[in-house]
């Protein structure tokens, strides 16, 4: 990663500590936690006031999206959702509550406060089929083909390394697996310097790709049906948009997934350290026992 990057990288991870900071101090307060200011473009008002209801203050006060993907997603009982980018875990907790207590909805943050105040509006919620894992959205701590569905909500903008998540995301998602993403995205009339005169890389603006590369990103991961729907305007030229692909049934992993996280008899990384059971529900030794693998146990 270039020094650039990795600045970007800070700036972003500070902002949304101090987001988490302030709704955590917030929530000690007589009358609760305020939401963050945001404009009308971004935030909890942009979810159905059915769904605001059963979600925790703290949830509500940190989200910084814009828009709700989980209304976009068509989630279903049973399934493994991930949410890149969770933050206060607003979108991972609505997950949980759609896909029922035989399904589990991960969150995915780099930032040790979000992750803390999410925990907690976890157990407010008296969510128990969720998990919040420690990490960054270009290098995604979980084995290939583990999850039906990746949401994110105005996340994947503030990637320096868009490929990269878009190789992770086609990674850990099962062969038939979707995405159902909230992201900025720019008219292809606007160059790079153009998208950064409208906004600041961490207000979620500068950093967005163009329709046309959106598409061709995902397509070069391996994505098929994609579409992108723009839904409202953040600024001139730059839109609030639904992201909509699938992974082949078929799908063979992205290129740009590493050598270690091969499957071999069920199993991720096999015969290495690092080896893990491609489905969650099974242990490395049932993994093996079901598929006939003849390798070492």
């Amino acid at each position: 990663m270039s020094e650039q990057s990795t600045d970007l990288r800070e700036t972003v991870r500070r902002r949304y500590a101090a987001t988490a900071v302030k709704v955590t101090e917030g929530g000690t307060a007589c009358c609760g936690p305020e939401p963050v200011e945001v404009d009308e473009n971004f935030g909890s008002t942009l979810y159905a006031d059915v769904e605001r209801d059963t979600l925790p203050a703290e949830a509500l006060a940190a989200s910084l999206g814009c828009g709700n993907p989980t209304a976009v997603a068509d989630l279903h009982e049973g399934e493994r959702v991930l949410d890149l980018g969770s933050g206060g875990g607003i979108d991972v907790l609505l997950s949980a509550r759609r896909v029922g207590p035989t399904g589990k909805a991960y969150g995915l943050d780099m930032t040790d406060e979000m992750l803390e105040l999410a925990l907690a509006n976890a157990a407010r919620a008296k969510a128990t089929n969720v998990e919040f894992l420690k990490g960054t959205i270009e290098a995604i701590p979980l084995p290939a083909n583990t999850v039906d569905v990746v949401i994110s909500n105005c996340v994947i903008n503030l990637s320096t390394d868009k490929p990269a998540v878009f190789a992770e995301t086609f990674r850990v998602l099962r062969p038939g697996g979707r995405i159902g993403v909230l992201d900025v995205v720019a008219d292809d009339s606007l160059t790079a310097a153009q998208r950064a005169e409208r906004g600041d890389y961490v207000g979620c603006i500068a950093g967005a790709l163009s329709f046309t590369e959106y598409r061709e990103g995902l397509e070069a991961a391996g994505f098929t049906a994609v579409d992108i729907t723009p839904t409202h305007p953040v600024a001139d030229g730059m839109h609030s948009a639904i992201v909509r692909a699938s992974k082949p049934a078929t799908a063979e992993h992205s290129t740009r997934s590493t050598d270690s996280a091969a499957t071999c008899c069920g199993v991720n990384a096999c015969c290495t350290d690092a080896e893990a059971s491609s489905d969650p529900a099974l242990t490395v030794a049932e993994a093996k026992s079901a598929s006939g693998c003849g390798c070492r146990a």
